[in-house]
C-alpha cells in the first residue's frame, strides 16, 4: 500500500498547519509597517535591513542543502537585490546575523525545504509589498524596490516550478512531517529576529 499523500493534499496539509505561525509573523508591527499607507523610507530600509539578514542566511547555509532538489537556486539568490535596495534608500547595510541557521543543529534536507518553503513563498506577498512601496514612495524595480519585484512576471511560473520539484521529493520520500517542522521553524525564527528589531 503506498503511503505517500498527494501532491495537493500535501501541500493543503503544510499551508494548514504552518498557518498560525505564517499569520502571527504578518501580523508583526514590522510586517505591517510596509504595507501602510504613509510608510516611510526609514520604515522601508529597517524592514530590507532585518530581511537581508534571512536571506543572506538562507543562500549561505540552506541553499546548498536543498541544491540537488530545486536544481535553479543560483537565479533565486536575492540578496544582491536587498542591498542595492537599501542603497537606494540610504540605510546602511550592516553585519548580517543568521537567525535561521544558528538554531539549527543537524539539519536535514527536507528540514531544509521547509525553510525554503517559506523563503521562496515570500516572494507571492513580494507582489503585494512592492505595489505599496511604489505607490507611496515611489521605488520600483529599477531603483529601491528590486528585491520586492522578484521575478517580475514570472513570479507565479517560478514559484509552480519550485513547488514542481519540492512536492516531488516529499512523495518520492515521504517527508512531509519534517517539511512542515522546516516551515514553522522558518516563520518562527523570522518572527522571533523581526520582535527584536526596531527602527
Amino acid at each position: 500500500m503506498n503511503n505517500t499523500v498527494s501532491a495537493p493534499t500535501f501541500l493543503e496539509n503544510l499551508r494548514s498547519l504552518t498557518s498560525e505561525s505564517h499569520v502571527a509573523l504578518e501580523a508583526l508591527p514590522v510586517s505591517e509597517s510596509i504595507l501602510k499607507p504613509d510608510v516611510t523610507d526609514v520604515e522601508y530600509g529597517h524592514y530590507l535591513t532585518i530581511m537581508r539578514d534571512v536571506v543572506k542566511d538562507a543562500e549561505e547555509n540552506i541553499f546548498p542543502i536543498t541544491a540537488t532538489v530545486i536544481t535553479d537556486l543560483d537565479s533565486r539568490n536575492k540578496t544582491h537585490l536587498i542591498e542595492a535596495d537599501l542603497t537606494a534608500v540610504g540605510a546602511v547595510v550592516t553585519d548580517a546575523e543568521k537567525p535561521l541557521s544558528d538554531g539549527i543543529e543537524n539539519l536535514t534536507l527536507p528540514f531544509a525545504l521547509g525553510v525554503l518553503y517559506v523563503i521562496e513563498g515570500s516572494t507571492l506577498g513580494g507582489r503585494v509589498i512592492l505595489k505599496n512601496i511604489n505607490g507611496v514612495l515611489g521605488h520600483d524595480a529599477e531603483k529601491g524596490a528590486a528585491y520586492f519585484s522578484g521575478y517580475g512576471g514570472q513570479t507565479g511560473s517560478r514559484w509552480k516550478a519550485f513547488l514542481d520539484q519540492f512536492t516531488a521529493y516529499e512523495a518520492a520520500n515521504n517527508a512531509g512531517e519534517e517539511i512542515i517542522a522546516g516551515a514553522n521553524y522558518a516563520y518562527n525564527a523570522i518572527n522571533r529576529h523581526f520582535s527584536k528589531s526596531t527602527v
